[in-house]
């Protein structure tokens, strides 16, 4: 089975833009009963995610737990700043300017866009090494609001 590479491009470049598109695809993962690991660039991003999830829409619940997680921590949704562990293979969303660690061993990779000069960059020069490697992502423009 190949991996598929979903390119989600947000019209503007706000604050939390990127991060509350990341907690509404987790969600949805999760509703739909896949295992989702969420790369975040760096520890406060890791934080910051961790904590809008809680709270990023009224009246939803989405099990998650900073990577590594506790032994008895069965939570279908892991986010950590380090490279996803072997058993993370289901669906990955990326939120790093490089492709993600061991990417292949998913079965979906989420990359998350805004219009940030810098963002933008990265994500061209991921999408190109993705077509590199014989994968040809699919690009969605997200609507304004």
């Amino acid at each position: 089975m190949s991996v598929r590479v979903d390119f989600y491009i947000l019209p503007d470049a706000t604050a939390q833009g990127r991060l509350r598109l990341a907690c509404k695809l987790a969600e949805k993962a999760y509703d739909n009963g896949h295992r989702v690991y969420v790369l975040a660039a760096d520890a406060a991003q890791a934080h910051t995610l961790d904590e809008l999830l809680w709270t990023f829409k009224q009246n939803s619940f989405v099990p998650h737990v900073r990577y590594p997680p506790p032994a008895d921590d069965a939570a279908p949704v892991w986010i950590s700043p380090e490279p996803p562990p072997q058993q993370a293979d289901d669906v990955v969303i990326n939120l790093t300017a490089d492709l993600p660690p061991r990417f292949e061993q998913f079965q979906r990779v989420l990359e998350l866009v805004d219009q940030h000069p810098d963002v933008l960059a990265a994500s061209r020069q991921r999408f190109r090494a993705y077509r590199a490697q014989g994968i040809e992502p699919t690009s969605h423009q997200l609507p304004a609001g």
